[in-house]
């Protein structure tokens, strides 16, 4: 079982960009289909971005959709998060999540043996 530690957030005007990173311990990285989701104060988690276990594919909501790129370096074990044209509405705990053998379309819905990181804060300012 792998487990996941998220970094990358800080604080950004709109209009710029972050690219957060989630790396993984343990040698089964490249079995792991991976996930973004966020938190926003009050809000429920939602989906941002996800990418299979083979990253031969990947899945956006449609908030993320032409300003996110969700990729994976699995010699490296870790998964990106490239966020251009952020905007306020992106403020949020963005988390990572790992599912054993997932592809990108399934992992909109979170399930009970999800891996899950601590989170990375974003803030976006107008």
């Amino acid at each position: 079982q792998v487990q996941l530690v998220e970094s990358g957030g800080g604080s950004v005007q709109a209009g710029g960009s972050l690219r957060l990173s989630c790396a993984a311990s343990g040698r089964t990285f490249s079995n792991y289909g991976m996930a973004w989701f966020r938190q926003a104060p009050g809000k429920e988690r939602e989906f941002v971005a996800a990418i299979s276990w083979s990253g031969g594919s990947t899945d956006y909501a449609d908030s993320a959709k032409a300003r996110f790129t969700i990729s994976r370096d699995n010699a490296k074990n870790t998964v990106y998060l490239q966020m251009n044209s952020l905007k306020p509405e992106d403020t949020a705990a963005y988390y990572c999540a790992g599912r054993i053998f997932s592809i990108a379309r399934t992992m909109r819905a979170v399930r009970q043996d999800d891996i899950w990181g601590q989170g990375t804060q974003v803030t976006v300012s107008s």
